[in-house]
């Protein structure tokens, strides 16, 4: 059925809005993607302010073509999602969580990232950054590192002396 052309203006200035207001927006292609699937992805990313919009390659590349974003505008195969979200890390990394999690129904093929198209590899690696909290407790762990071994130190120290 096609869209008319009152929907699909509505939906470009959707589009323009999404890529305008997001700190991140990755690409997906989806194939066989069963709908109880596609529920279950858009449920988890809610749960992390991320959104999750299937989108005409055609009316996207009119978009992004008009959009004020470094490097070249690629080129999309088969059928494509937007996640997006306001955090710049979140959704990279709650889409690749599922794209392992369903045997590579979900796969990402790039993205938006600080304004700059990013291929498939460097999404990759904003999707393997450790959230946060676990950073932090890798830092912690560094710092606490010397300071144990220090202790074990005196701890041997302390035994040879008895």
């Amino acid at each position: 059925m096609a869209i008319t052309k009152e929907k699909k203006k509505e939906i470009i200035v959707n589009l323009k809005k999404v890529i305008s207001d997001s700190k991140s927006i990755i690409f997906v292609n989806f194939h066989k993607l069963l709908v109880k699937e596609a529920s279950e992805i858009r449920r988890a990313l809610k749960k992390e302010d991320v959104n999750y919009l299937v989108v005409k390659k055609s009316l996207l590349g009119k978009v992004l073509g008009e959009a004020n974003i470094k490097g070249g505008t690629p080129k999309f195969a088969g059928e494509l999602a937007l996640v997006f979200g306001n955090d710049q890390l979140s959704p990279a990394r709650e889409i690749y969580g599922f794209q392992k999690k369903l045997d590579n129904k979900v796969s990402i093929v790039g993205g938006i990232f600080e304004n700059q198209f990013k291929s498939l590899e460097e999404i990759m690696n904003i999707a393997t950054i450790p959230p946060l909290n676990v950073l932090r407790g890798m830092f912690v762990n560094i710092i606490n590192s010397p300071i144990q071994r220090f202790a074990v130190a005196l701890g041997q120290i302390a035994e040879r002396k008895n």
